[in-house]
């Protein structure tokens, strides 16, 4: 039987808008298991000009350092066109803080995070980013814009982090000779303005309680060799390399990319419940057991000539 190893992470993440609104979350893990992952935030504000902030929690500590304003990338229509699956125009930094693109017959906003004085305060279980909405009025031509921006998923850097094993030395040698394949399974949940499980800071706040989050979408990118359980997707692609080439985090390979989606709407539920779940396997093969199999067959290699040699002479001193 293979040697079973599980992680488990539960984050709840708080989206909301101080204003008349009626928003969407986009959420894209890069999962990255050999080294750092990130995650992209993209809110989509309708309603932007009677609105007065925008607030995000992220369930860890994150430094404003290293937030990355990544809508710098969308000078380049091939990006764009990439992300909003669509053509699109761009008229690129018509302002200090915003760019305009026009796509599937609208025209919206970008806003530039980096040249905001946006907040990024350290919580007892997480970080608030906060952008006063207000100070941007002057520079909206639209009513609807996005903001985008990439952190380090630290969530996922924990639940990746390599175990060890500090067991029996015997049962620990038992295992490498008997379970060479290691069938590792990591376990994650997002969940989004779920009260119960956010702290104290965040529930606290009457505003958070009455947002008006209209819908969550989840995207997923990992590379091909550890399986997904993609059963709750309702779309499932793979990643335009050409496009996404210099909009991909460093050392991800988009040639391994697949992006899988959720999209859960709540159309009479403005409290915005969303829960989503996604379980990644992946079976390898122990490094310790084989070099334990090398040991052992160099063992009995030169065992099996040092007793050859022996039976010889004793056959010629017999015979």
């Amino acid at each position: 039987m293979p040697k079973k190893h599980r992680k488990f992470a539960d984050d709840c993440w708080a989206v909301w808008i101080n204003g008349d609104d009626t928003s969407t979350i986009h959420i894209n893990d890069w999962l990255n298991p050999k080294g750092k992952s990130y995650v992209d935030i993209a809110i989509h504000i309708r309603g932007i000009k009677s609105s007065r902030s925008l607030n995000v929690y992220a369930p860890f500590s994150v430094s404003k350092e290293e937030i990355e304003d990544v809508s710098l990338h969308f000078e380049k229509t091939k990006i764009l066109q990439a992300i909003f699956s669509a053509a699109v125009i761009v008229d690129y930094k018509k302002n200090p803080h915003t760019s305009e693109i026009a796509y599937n017959g609208k025209t919206v906003d970008i806003v530039h995070i980096s040249t905001t004085k946006f907040k990024a305060d350290q919580l007892s279980r997480g970080t608030m980013i906060c952008v006063d909405l207000q100070e941007l009025h002057p520079y909206f031509d639209n009513d609807e814009a996005y903001f985008i921006w990439r952190m380090p998923h630290k969530s996922l850097d924990a639940i990746f982090k390599p175990r060890v094993d500090v067991g029996n030395a015997m049962e620990r040698l038992r295992d490498l000779i008997t379970t060479p394949v290691i069938s590792e399974k990591y376990g994650y949940s997002i969940r989004i303005n779920e009260s119960r499980l956010l702290p104290e800071e965040i529930t606290r706040i009457g505003m958070f309680h009455r947002q008006k989050l209209k819908k969550a979408a989840i995207t997923l990118s990992i590379d091909e060799k550890y399986e997904l359980n993609d059963s709750g997707c309702y779309l499932i692609r793979r990643l335009e390399e050409n496009l996404y080439r210099d909009y991909l985090p460093s050392e991800y390979n988009s040639e391994d990319v697949i992006m899988y989606q959720w999209n859960q709407n709540r159309e009479d539920n403005f409290q915005g419940q969303f829960n989503f779940y996604y379980s990644i396997t992946r079976n390898s093969v122990s490094r310790g057991s084989m070099l334990l199999y090398m040991i052992l067959l160099l063992a009995v290699g030169v065992l099996g000539d040092f007793i050859s040699e022996a039976v010889q002479g004793l056959i010629r001193l017999l015979f």
